[in-house]
Order: structure tokens, then sequence, then C-alpha cells
């Protein structure tokens, strides 16, 4: 056994400057478990995380800038060490990490915000991480290291967007934008739920893989059909989208209320088109918006560990594959960051740790 491991560090300065560095190998102390990390799952937020550029959370700074931190946060692994107390797990159970381990049950409160894995604590770029028995869950058996390690924040998300208020019924229109990991989850679990789902893109091609291989019942370019918002309500005779995947931010949010359906559900999850107002852009009266169609604008920072494990017994009852569009090794993190940010993935990107 190896008296050292190996991880990625970022100080928030960019993803050319990423390291991968050796250091000692840790020790589970009470009621903590040592995992082998075999695949980790990247996010939107991990490249921007790195890039200093998710302001969310800030991590100490000193005179040097930034400390230096271990990015990422979703992975599967195998429990290779047992601390004293721990009665939760064994040697060799397959484990996922939670995003926001603090957050157990119930709505997020601000002090379990300090708990996010991959800023502002550590994260789960390594091949080795200690965690306190609680704040993993178990990995399901139907799904390889690689699909299971994608559930802890896209799939997490998606569920919460589509089934934290009610549960999703038969029949709902639900509306997802773009064909990244939330949006690909989301349509996974709404098509499983008996969901009508809408997906937009800018490529054709992904659009056909979305209906032909993953079951949507309507796609949208929104390059060719810019006003995807119209689309949207003339696909639903009038009714409009009950629950909306909101992922663009800044030029989509505008359309995102007028398609809504009465009394509907707009989830924010992202803002891949950007954070502030366009100058020249109308300002985006969301009071009037939302009290004219009875609407519901609420922002979803992934889900607590009892809806996690909610999330997990729905993907083996109905046999949920989770979408990997690449998996890329250990020592092509940076590639597969920068695969990422270029935006041409359908569902997930994956680095394996090890076999």
């Amino acid at each position: 056994m190896s008296s050292t491991i190996q991880q990625y560090t970022t100080r928030l300065d960019g993803i050319d400057k990423l390291q991968k560095v050796e250091v000692p190998r840790p020790t589970p102390g009470q009621g903590e478990v040592l995992v082998r990390i075999k695949a980790v799952s990247l996010n939107y937020r991990d490249a921007e995380v790195i890039r200093g550029e998710y302001t969310h959370h800030r991590s100490v700074t000193g005179e040097g800038g930034a400390a230096a931190i271990v990015p990422c946060s979703d992975m599967c692994g195998v429990i290779e060490q047992v601390g004293a107390g721990v009665t939760r797990w064994t040697v060799g159970d397959r484990v996922l990490s939670t995003f926001i381990p603090e957050h157990r049950s119930g709505p997020i409160r601000e002090e379990a915000l300090a708990s996010g894995l991959g800023l502002p604590r550590d994260g789960v770029l390594a091949t080795h991480r200690v965690f306190k028995e609680h704040e993993l869950v178990s990995a399901p058996p139907v799904l390889s290291d690689q699909e299971a390690c994608t559930l802890p924040i896209a799939y997490v998300t998606a569920w919460m967007a589509l089934n934290g208020r009610e549960p999703l019924t038969p029949g709902k229109y639900v509306l997802l934008q773009g064909t990244g990991g939330v949006s690909i989850a989301g349509l996974l679990l709404a098509k499983a739920a008996g969901a009508k789902v809408i997906i937009t893109s800018s490529s054709d091609d992904k659009l056909a893989r979305a209906k032909n291989e993953l079951g949507a019942d309507f796609t949208i370019n929104y390059r060719t059909t810019p006003e995807w918002d119209r689309a949207v309500l003339d696909l639903t005779g009038g009714h409009g989208a009950d629950i909306i995947l909101e992922t663009g931010g800044e030029k989509t949010l505008p359309k995102t209320f007028r398609c809504a359906a009465c009394g509907g559900l707009i989830n924010c999850i992202g803002y891949t088109s950007g954070k502030s107002q366009p100058a020249g852009q109308q300002q985006l009266n969301i009071n009037v918006l939302a009290i004219s169609r009875a609407l519901t604008l609420q922002g979803i920072l992934n889900g607590p560990t009892d809806r996690f494990e909610e999330l997990i017994r729905f993907v083996e009852k109905h046999r949920i594959r989770p979408v990997i569009c690449k998996v890329f090794t250990f020592e092509q993190a940076k590639e597969a960051l920068k695969y990422l940010e270029s935006g041409s993935h359908f569902g997930k990107v994956v680095v394996e740790v090890s076999a």
C-alpha cells in the first residue's frame, strides 16, 4: 500500500494551471472512511471554480492568492479503510459523494453551504479521499462506476426540479434547455415518470439523439427557431410548459416566462448564456410576469441526502442509465475540463480515476 496519493489542486486561476500533486495518504479518524475514488463526473460549476468565476463562495485567500483546493464534487468509489466507530459502511462498499454533505433533509440552510465539495471544501479529483460516514450514499448496483458518479449534482438537481414541489405526474409538459448534464438527466427522469418532454438545442444532431435515443417528445433548435417560446406554446396547444429547467440565464429567462403554463414552475439552475442583463435589452419585470400567470420561480441548489436516496430508488426501479458523452483518464483531467467548457458534450463528461 502506497504511503502517498495523487490529487489535482487549483488556485482558482484557470484550467491550464491545474496541478497534479502527490500528498501523504490520509488516514480515517473517528467516524470517517477512506474511499478509493474510481470515477469523477464533471459539472459546469467545476470549470467555473477553477477559473475563479464561481463567486457564490470564496476560499480563504492570503498574500499568495487563493488557497489551493481540490476541485470537483461528484465521485463513485470503494471504501478502502474504516475508522473507529463507523457503523454504516464496511471495506468494499461502493459509495457516492454528496455535493453538500451537511444538507441532509429539508430546505437548504446557509450553514450547510460551507460543506460544499470542490469549493469551499476540498473536492474529489483525487485517487483517495476521507469522508465522514454520513457524507456518502450507497451506489446503485445497477450502474457502473462511471454511470453512478454522474448522479450527485446533475441527477439530484434534475430530480428536485421535477419533484421538489410535488411528485411529477404523467402528462405534464417539461421544458429542458440544452443537452448538458442536468437537461439530459431531466429528460431521462421525466420520461420515466410519464411526462411529455420538450428539449432545445442549437444542434440538430443532438436534438435527433434526444428524440430517437432518449424519447424526447418534441425538439426545438433555438438557432433556427429564435422565437422558441412561441414554438413551445404551439407544441403544447397554447398550454405552455408546466415545469421548466432554466439553465440559460440572461438570454433565456424572458422567453422562459412567456412559454410557462399558468401555475407553472420555473427552476433556475444555471446561467450558461450569462449572469447579467445585456446592455440595451429591456428590463425583465419578473414581478408582473410571475403574477400574470401565477408562476413560481425558484433557485435550485441540488438537494438533501434523503432526496438523493429517493432518486437512487427511482433510478433502480426504472433501470435508468445515465448518458455519458466521453470518458477521460485521470492524467487527462485538464483535457476533460476543456472539453466540458467547449459545450460539445451530450450528457456527462467523466474522468476515470482508477479501474
